[in-house]
C-alpha cells in the first residue's frame, strides 16, 4: 500500500487549485462582458431589449447552477455533440455570473440620482455619452464592493463543476481521498485552500464598502 505524506496530498490539491482559479477568472471576466451587455439592454429605451434582459436574468437567477451545468454538459450530448467538461463548466458559469453581475450593476446605475440624467441630457449628450461620461463613473464607485463580493460566490460556485467531471479543487479532493483514505485531512486542506482564496476577496469587499461609506459621508 502506497503511503501519502501531507505534502503529497497538499501538492495534488494545489495543482488542482490552479484550475479553480483559472475557471473563476474566466467566469468573472466572461460574465462581466456578458453582464455589461445585459445592463445596456436592461436600461434601454426599447421595451423588447428590456424584456430580453429581464427574462434572461430571471431565468439564470431562478434556476440552480447545478441544473445549468447539467444542461450545458449533457444537453448537447443528446444531439450527439461531445462537449468537454471544462468548456461546459466555463460556458455555464459565464452565463450564470452574467445574470447576477448585470443585476448588481443595474441597481448601481439606478442609484445615480435622476438629476444626473437630466443634466447630461440638457448638455445635448446622447444615451451612450450619458452612460460613458456621467452615469457609469458614478455607478462604478458604488458597484465595486458588491462586484468584488460576488467574486467569492464565483470561486465557491466552481466546486459544483465537479459533478460534470471537471477536475478542480473539490473534485481533486474526492480523487485524493479515494487514493489516501484520509478524508478529514484532505477535506480539511480543501476547506483551508478555499478559505485562502475567498477570504481576501471578502475582506477587500468589506474594506471598499467602508471606504465608500466614509467618502459618501464626507461629501
Amino acid at each position: 500500500m502506497i503511503e501519502f505524506t501531507l505534502w503529497d496530498i497538499l501538492r495534488n490539491l494545489l495543482l488542482a487549485t490552479r484550475w479553480t482559479i483559472l475557471l473563476s477568472l474566466v467566469s468573472f471576466i466572461g460574465g462581466g462582458v456578458v453582464g455589461l451587455g445585459l445592463l445596456f439592454l436592461h436600461i434601454s429605451k426599447r421595451k423588447a431589449f428590456r424584456t430580453v434582459a429581464k427574462y434572461y436574468i430571471e431565468l439564470f437567477q431562478g434556476t440552480p447552477l447545478l441544473m445549468q451545468l447539467f444542461i450545458a454538459f449533457f444537453g448537447l450530448g443528446l444531439f450527439g455533440i461531445d462537449v468537454p467538461a471544462w468548456l461546459a463548466a466555463g460556458f455555464a458559469l459565464i452565463l450564470w455570473s452574467a445574470a447576477f453581475l448585470a443585476e448588481i450593476w443595474r441597481g448601481c446605475v439606478e442609484a445615480v440620482v435622476k438629476g444626473q440624467w437630466e443634466a447630461s441630457a440638457s448638455l445635448g449628450m446622447g444615451r451612450l455619452q450619458q452612460m460613458r461620461y456621467v452615469i457609469l463613473p458614478q455607478a462604478l464607485r458604488v458597484a465595486i464592493p458588491p462586484t468584488v463580493g460576488f467574486s467569492v460566490q464565483i470561486v465557491k460556485g466552481t466546486a459544483l463543476t465537479s459533478i460534470i467531471g471537471f477536475v478542480e479543487l473539490s473534485k481533486a479532493g474526492t480523487v485524493v481521498t479515494n487514493a489516501t483514505f484520509q478524508p478529514f485531512t484532505v477535506y480539511g486542506l480543501v476547506a483551508l485552500i478555499y478559505f485562502a482564496l475567498c477570504w481576501p476577496l471578502s475582506k477587500s469587499s468589506q474594506i471598499l464598502e467602508r471606504k465608500l461609506n466614509v467618502a459618501h459621508r464626507n461629501h
